[in-house]
């Protein structure tokens, strides 16, 4: 018998063979039985599960009954995203803090209301004695999102109330939480960066005067340096980040395990599983792959004709994962922009031209152009294609020469916001269980004794 308990043998070969040949469902039936794969019809409108006053993503309208396709709008508990985004860059501070504030109370802070959530949260952000060693650096791991995920769970563990679920107290870890994620993510980071691959080990202690952002950069960096550009434009990031709608996987997901009753721990945790796949959080480190195949094959970043011939063959199945996708294009519900990557992209070139990469930012217009043009002319779209936010997000992680290990990490720095919003939500107005119906297909059987099998 094998030593490696992680080996793949022959016998486990065998046993997944036949899960496919006894679950695979038939394709034609989800058509049959009218089931909405993903919960969203062909037009891609989602199937009404839940009502929200926490944010609304609009992507179309509707006129004389029919839904037509618009320009992307995003709000926060009312207030377009684009004015906050305005509000804050016009008087020159930072967003983020304000923007938890008023996805998880309701409306937007007084000045006396913003300054005592800023404190708290400073005085949050400390993790408790000992909990780096004996936690982090003990347990490193190249994953950075189990490793996130870990702190959470083993979090509860110093909290004196884990399984309480009245408000007051939900409240108070989810304010936790929202100070604790960055440490929680760069710490781990720096743990795996020196026992995984070597480099030195820095752990620097937040400063609870300084933004969340800004402590991102403090933490990670060797030196604690940044310019002001580059915390404002993470800064940007966390607040486009942070919530967006109740039905994506990971809001979707804190909404359903809320709803059993559950401890705020395990429900992070499990928010934290989803924002983890490639189809959700990790899209924006697809699309950077992508991004560094496209320049390995195509040598002038100006040839459109070139670009045009990479962008056919990824949709092709012939280029990078071969997977028929343009990472970075398309989104669920926005047909002909995604406001989060419009308001990105402008402060994406602005950092470029402080980086000296004001090429590389001209390369990803280029493909956000013409990788729409491709994917009408080679797909059939029931609404329109434009860019998502992960188009940009992942250049300006780039240029922030943040580590792409992080890069998930981060965008749950951010959503962790969102998620105590709606945790917050779900529980004021919790009614039954979240449990979906699933018709089954399987014929009946007539069971057989062992011995005639």
């Amino acid at each position: 018998m094998s030593n490696n308990y992680c080996e793949i043998t022959p016998a486990i070969e065998t046993l997944a063979q036949l899960s496919v040949e006894n679950s695979t469902i038939q394709q034609e039936d989800y058509s049959r039985y009218g089931v909405m794969r993903g919960l969203r019809d062909q037009n891609g409108k989602g199937v009404l599960a839940g009502l929200t006053d926490v944010s609304e993503v609009v992507g179309v309208r509707e006129e004389n009954g029919k839904r037509v396709p618009c320009d992307g709008i995003l709000c926060y508990r009312g207030y377009d995203v684009r004015d906050l985004v305005n509000g804050f860059v016009k008087e020159n501070r930072f967003g983020f803090e304000e923007t938890a504030w008023l996805l998880m109370f309701g409306d937007l802070p007084t000045p006396a209301q913003l300054a005592d959530f800023k404190e708290q949260l400073g005085d949050s952000r400390r993790l408790p004695t000992n909990f780096v060693r004996d936690v982090i650096l003990k347990a490193p791991s190249a994953d950075m999102m189990n490793a996130l995920a870990r702190c959470v769970l083993t979090n509860a563990s110093y909290d004196d109330y884990p399984d309480d679920i009245s408000l007051p107290n939900v409240v108070r870890q989810c304010i936790q939480l929202v100070a604790k994620f960055p440490m929680f993510a760069v710490y781990g980071y720096q743990a795996y960066n020196y026992y995984e691959k070597g480099s030195s080990l820095y752990i620097h202690a937040p400063d609870p005067s300084l933004s969340t952002a800004e402590n991102i950069l403090v933490l990670l960096r060797p030196d604690s340096s940044y310019t002001p550009l580059e915390a404002r434009v993470l800064d940007l990031c966390l607040v486009l980040h942070a919530e967006h709608g109740g039905g994506n996987n990971s809001t979707f997901t804190t909404h359903v395990v809320t709803s059993s009753g559950t401890d705020t721990y395990s429900a992070m945790a499990a928010a934290l599983a989803s924002l983890k796949g490639p189809r959700h959080g990790g899209a924006n480190i697809k699309v950077i792959q992508m991004m560094a195949d496209l320049e390995e094959h195509v040598s002038d970043w100006e040839d459109e004709d070139a670009l045009r011939t990479y962008l056919n063959g990824l949709l092709n199945r012939e280029q990078f994962d071969k997977k028929g996708l343009i990472y970075g294009m398309g989104h669920a519900v926005y047909s002909l922009s995604d406001p989060r990557a419009v308001v990105l992209k402008g402060f994406a070139e602005k950092l470029s031209a402080e980086k000296g990469m004001e090429k590389e930012f001209q390369l990803y217009e280029r493909v956000e152009r013409l990788a729409a043009e491709c994917i009408c002319g080679e797909r059939t779209i029931f609404k329109g294609v434009c860019a998502n936010v992960d188009l940009y997000s992942g250049f300006v992680y780039r240029m922030l020469d943040l580590p792409v290990e992080l890069y998930t990490p981060i965008f749950a720095v951010a959503r962790v916001a969102g998620w105590s919003a709606h945790r917050i939500e779900e529980l004021i107005n919790m009614g039954k269980i979240i449990r979906p119906a699933y018709k089954a297909v399987c014929p009946r059987k007539d069971y057989t004794s062992l011995e005639t099998r």
